[in-house]
């Protein structure tokens, strides 16, 4: 289509579903919504790319729904994606699409839920399955997923998929769904391995590129404040107070000791602060984002791996607190704001030795990122005093106020004292929990960032021990510790050992059935863990390739359900069957074993 349809009446959707639109306030389609409902709605398979929060999710979930019929309780339909938090989010999109369609179902699963909760939902049926790749897999093995039926298939981000390590398991799925089906892929990026996978299994698909001029949402303002001569948490109030059109924000932070110690901080300052991180189950993950979405909070405090998938519209601004270790994450963190057309500002708090990387993410992301001037005390002052004024001109409209207005005459004659005397006392009462002025000095401006080519040493902050900053360590500290091998011919290849130094703290090493003999690598391994229990990359130590097994180091004291999270995972469509390694190095294949879930770990609490 040439240009964009002024409505989504234009493209061919029933007035089922145009009245859901209308009643959730969707006014215009997005670029990739107007090209791909009609290509879709006419039965043709698809390559869609676009760029996160551009609105695909409806553009595929919409010609979806036209599809389903829901007298038939089976799968027709089923949406692959990479995490648990995006087929959650996938799956809630359907259901508010589906208001005005009664009896409609769908059903997201995926690894670190409950099998029970899961087979009793299947058994009852779903029209559309929204679904990790592994638990996908799981479910079809099992043959309590049935998609004898299915009409549709939906791979959903599968650029993040290939780097996660799952693009074999989704190519196993492919090959068990129905000959005669529609497919839709959508990606940001073409890699070959994509274009591979699509040529395969894509019966003469129509490719539609919406072109974005940066890797970011153009919708985005972009600023950075460099720290200096004020600590960040007062400087991170200031701004959020001078901050225009502030609704809610995500605040990204490196630890999940972070994320609690600054949304107490916040709480007692007087923000509707929580923090999301790993310690907490998917229940509570959940609810947390639901008081974000209904205004209970206004603040929420994360680590990369537990805001994933979030979508919250009302999210205005997302600040960087902790400057992230790569581009590819600060471009995740910003997209959580400025979603589909809306506009969204993205603050980045940058360290003197951290200037190379805030370099290195503008060139990533093709936009300069303006340098922010902290508020002074006065700008802080005259916010506070214009918020204060506009509340007074609201009681001053309302109606009731002739009784207050008696107890200030009575305090003025008692007094001897005007009426604007007894208004000021009044005003000073009502500040006291937070006062208009601030106290202390404002900090010298910071110099301009600049970058020197002759400071050859990298700035980007390294990642750190087990949830806490690592220190500078030698470089010879990275490559010592290496594991022994008593048998050296069953020593892992140089190549194919992790480029990344081991966190410290309390490691357990497990072994795993696949190894080279599988076809495995270390990234399938670490996107595999990642993904099905939550556990960040970071947080994954050494991990040793054998012939028929291998072995990977995890924090000691994971909860209950990662660990039967990780018992069913499956690495190319194999079962890993992990337990505690007993010291077996000549990677035979070890007789089975029960996994003794509590016995070696320590309690201790960690991000996933």
């Amino acid at each position: 289509m040439s240009s964009t349809p002024d409505s989504f009446a234009d493209l061919g959707l029933s007035e089922t579903l145009l009245k859901t639109l209308t009643e959730i306030g969707y006014e215009t389609p997005s670029p990739i919504q107007a090209q791909c409902i009609p290509v879709l709605l006419e039965g043709h398979d698809l390559i869609g790319m676009a760029q996160t929060g551009t609105g695909k999710t409806a553009a595929f979930a919409l010609p979806l729904m036209e599809q389903i019929d829901v007298k038939l309780t089976k799968p027709q339909a089923l949406i692959l994606t990479p995490t648990r938090e995006l087929a959650i989010q996938v799956a809630e999109a359907l259901q508010t699409y589906a208001k005005n369609l009664p009896g409609f179902h769908v059903l997201p699963i995926y690894g670190g839920q409950s099998y029970t909760i899961q087979l009793k939902q299947l058994s009852r049926g779903a029209h559309v399955i929204v679904g990790t790749p592994g638990r996908v897999m799981d479910h079809l093995e099992r043959k309590t997923l049935n998609l004898d039926n299915l009409k549709t298939m939906v791979l959903d981000e599968a650029d993040e998929m290939l780097r996660m390590g799952f693009i074999d398991d989704v190519e196993w799925i492919l090959e068990r769904t129905p000959p005669k089906h529609q497919t839709a892929l959508f990606s940001a990026t073409m890699p070959e391995q994509i274009r591979r996978v699509a040529q395969k299994y894509l019966v003469e698909p129509r490719e539609i590129k919406i072109k974005s001029a940066t890797a970011t949402v153009a919708a985005i303002r972009q600023v950075y404040w460099q720290v200096s001569g004020m600590h960040k948490l007062d400087a991170l109030t200031r701004i959020l107070e001078v901050e225009e059109d502030f609704d809610a924000a995500i605040i990204f932070v490196r630890t999940k000791t972070a994320t609690v110690e600054l949304a107490d901080k916040l709480s007692a300052r007087g923000y509707a602060a929580a923090a999301l991180n790993g310690d907490l189950n998917q229940q509570m993950r959940e609810r947390v984002i639901e008081q974000l979405k209904s205004g209970a909070l206004d603040i929420v405090i994360a680590t990369d791996v537990a805001a994933r998938g979030i979508d919250v519209p009302r999210v205005s601004h997302v600040v960087n607190y902790d400057i992230p270790y790569d581009t590819e994450a600060y471009v995740h963190r910003i997209g959580r704001t400025g979603r589909a057309g809306r506009t969204g500002n993205a603050i980045l708090f940058v360290a003197p030795r951290e200037i190379r990387m805030l370099r290195t993410i503008e060139r990533a992301t093709r936009s300069p990122i303006a340098p922010l001037t902290l508020p002074s005390r006065a700008d802080v002052t005259n916010k506070r005093v214009s918020d204060f004024k506009q509340k007074v001109v609201e009681v001053l409209n309302a109606e009731g106020l002739d009784f207050f207005a008696n107890i200030v005459s009575q305090i003025a004659e008692e007094q001897n004292v005007g009426a604007e005397e007894v208004a000021a006392a009044l005003a000073m009462m009502a500040q006291e929990g937070k006062p208009l002025q601030i106290a202390g000095e404002d900090p010298r401006p910071a110099p301009a960032a600049a970058y020197d080519p002759r400071d050859n040493r990298e700035s980007r902050p390294r990642p750190g021990s087990f949830g806490e900053r690592d220190e500078r360590k030698p470089r010879t500290a990275d490559r010592g510790d290496k594991p022994s091998f008593e048998n050296r011919g069953e020593r892992p290849r140089r190549e194919e050992r992790p480029a990344r130094s081991a966190p410290s703290g309390d490691m357990v090493r497990y072994r795993i059935d696949v190894g080279r003999d599988h076809g495995v690598q270390v990234k399938d391994i670490v996107g595999a863990i990642a993904n099905e229990a939550g556990i960040e990359s970071r947080f994954i130590g050494r991990i040793a390739l054998y012939d028929e097994s291998s072995t990977v180091e995890l924090p000691g004291g994971m909860p209950s359900e990662a660990s039967n999270a990780l018992k069913r995972t499956r690495v190319r469509g194999v079962p890993i069957n992990l337990r505690p390694d007993e010291g077996r190095q000549d990677g035979g294949g070890s007789p089975e074993r029960k996994f003794d879930g509590e016995r070696s770990f320590k309690k201790k609490s960690f991000d996933r």
